[in-house]
């Protein structure tokens, strides 16, 4: 009895780690969010197109000097703990410095030097090079930060990673308002010397931006060390209690960093590639359609500088529960414990699902509403935009969980090929859509959900096949799907009730994301679609099951 309580303990502690890593991203995406509230009524849309430009390359980049770096390096940590080899886990942490080190500072000379052709040859955006060059220097600091942060994941703690990410929040936030607002008068002056006063604004508005990015990176490299250098005298004393004879060498523990990198580069790679494959082909295609130069710029900075960044915040909590269960699982994997395997599958994608699917139906029901709260922005295409891309919330996350899992269970070349075949599809699904349909910015966002969709369905295929997990179909996916569209409907209602008695926008969107979610948390209990024990390992989860038990839900 006390060994099974015991299994199931160690089955939900990746998932309590990771609801705290999404408790920092839902954090950090919020305050990324509220910052982009004033960077953007300071830059305007075009300046969203130059800051979104140039983070499409700069997220490239990262990916391929450092973005599987946390993950390869926790999955080879863990995988040593799993077996006493304290040792060998420091020699981890080590090697993988010294690797992070090499390919962060290449991926920043790259960038600084290769800026002007990238944005103006590659994406015809040459005044976002400017803000791309600010950028530069972050690729080397986050690979330093990426190693730190998976180490500590490795030995199956988030609390550092969340920390980090919260200081480099906010002080990504206070920098890039001051510097955007500061750059973007310098902008003025450039830009009446050299005849483009509105683009040249814009440009250094979004360089302030970016500034602001430099300085979180560094914010966040301070709280590791600090972190670091705290814990290294406790783990110093596991690493003198390990008696493992003939430790791996570092050449070694390289090679196999990179092996295990790879194919989570490759997966990473394609999986966010297509953001710069769908901006080439809708920039160049637009432009030969005949559309006005500044129309295309702004419909692509409401897209990148407005959609994404909404739909960003929940999307990120399946990042955070993907992070944390690649450890977990790949000790069970390794351990030959299936049905911890399973168990800890189903329970990350039941708690993704119950997440994603109200923000979804959400994001849907008060697409316009948000656009206007948020971004002072009534134009009847940015309220299509939202509603046409709210299901990818549940797509993208579904999809970024099944890339961790498949991962955690060394499935590693699997994503790489799905992420293939669906960027293909896609490439040829935007195409289409654009030159036969003249669908303009709307064949991106229809892209850009048929993409994760086709992620989600070879995914979960994967997944099934390679784990033997099977969902229950009802709890997982139906009653959260049923919850939330009576959710969406009373939403939608309400808000039309108050906004014709208040006629405020910012009220009565207000009181009814607080209606939504208060509602929805009612019907997912009513619905016995979560139990007392799933709602323990939630953020905040013993308050909402006192509140419950007040309410007689529970």
């Amino acid at each position: 009895m006390n060994g099974d309580n015991a299994n199931k303990k160690s089955d939900t502690v990746f998932l309590v780690q990771g609801s705290i890593l999404a408790a920092a991203s839902i954090i950090s995406r919020v305050v990324g969010m509220i910052y982009r509230l004033p960077m953007t009524a300071i830059i305007g849309k075009r300046g969203n197109d130059f800051y979104g430009t140039a983070y499409e390359l700069y997220n490239i980049l990262l990916i391929i000097s450092s973005f599987s770096i946390p993950l390869a390096v926790s999955k080879l940590v863990a995988s040593r703990l799993s077996k006493g080899q304290a040792k060998n886990a420091l020699r981890v942490l080590k090697s993988s410095m010294a690797f992070a080190s090499v390919s962060g500072g290449l991926a920043a000379l790259i960038v600084f030097f290769g800026a002007d052709y990238f944005t103006g040859t590659l994406l015809r955006t040459p005044l976002s090079a400017i803000a791309l060059r600010v950028l530069a220097p972050v690729l080397f600091i986050v690979a330093i930060v990426g190693v730190l942060r998976g180490f500590f994941q490795g030995l199956n703690t988030m609390i550092p990673s969340a920390i980090s990410q919260i200081a480099e929040q906010i002080v990504n936030a206070i920098v890039s308002v001051i510097a955007a607002y500061l750059l973007f008068e310098k902008g003025l002056s450039v830009g009446a010397v050299l005849g483009d006063k509105e683009g040249y604004a814009a440009a250094y508005g979004a360089a302030g931006g970016t500034l602001g990015t430099a300085m979180g990176s560094i914010a966040a490299l301070l709280v590791m060390v600090f972190v670091y250098m705290i814990y290294r005298r406790v783990f110093r004393r596991r690493v003198l209690r390990d008696h493992t004879k003939n430790p791996e060498r570092y050449r070694e523990l390289v090679v196999v960093l990179v092996m295990t990198i790879i194919p989570v580069l490759l997966s990473a790679t394609l999986y966010n590639i297509s953001g710069i494959i769908d901006q080439g082909i809708f920039k160049n295609l637009a432009n030969l359609q005949g559309y006005d130069p500044k129309q295309i710029s702004e419909w692509w900075g409401v897209f990148t500088g407005q959609y994404k960044v909404v739909t960003n915040v929940p999307i990120s909590i399946a990042y955070s529960i993907a992070a944390s269960s690649v450890p977990s699982l790949t000790m069970a994997y390794h351990s030959k414990k299936m049905h911890s395997v399973r168990t800890q599958i189903n329970l990350a994608t039941r708690f993704i699902m119950l997440i994603s699917f109200p923000c979804a139906v959400g994001i849907a029901v008060l697409g316009g509403p948000i656009m206007m709260l948020l971004f002072a922005d009534s134009d009847r295409s940015s309220m299509i935009i939202m509603i046409l891309g709210a299901s990818s919330v549940v797509f993208y996350s579904l999809s970024t969980l099944t890339n961790g899992l498949l991962q955690g269970i060394d499935q590693m070349r699997v994503p790489v090929i799905n992420a293939a075949i669906a960027l293909v599809v896609q490439t040829v699904f935007l195409y289409a859509a654009m030159w036969i349909f003249h669908l303009h910015i709307y064949a991106v966002v229809l892209a850009n959900t048929f993409y994760a969709f086709l992620m989600c369905v070879l995914n979960g295929y994967a997944v099934y096949a390679h784990s033997g997990a099977r969902q229950d179909i009802q709890r997982t996916y139906l009653i959260p799907l049923e919850a939330s569209a009576i959710m969406g409907l009373a939403v939608f209602v309400f808000y039309r009730i108050v906004h014709a008695i208040t006629n405020s926008n910012a009220i009565a969107c207000l009181l009814s994301i607080m209606v939504g979610g208060a509602s929805y948390f009612v019907l997912i209990l009513v619905l016995n679609g979560v139990s007392e024990e799933e709602l323990r390992t939630m953020p905040m989860g013993t308050t909402m099951i006192r509140l419950a038990k007040r309410l007689g839900l529970l």
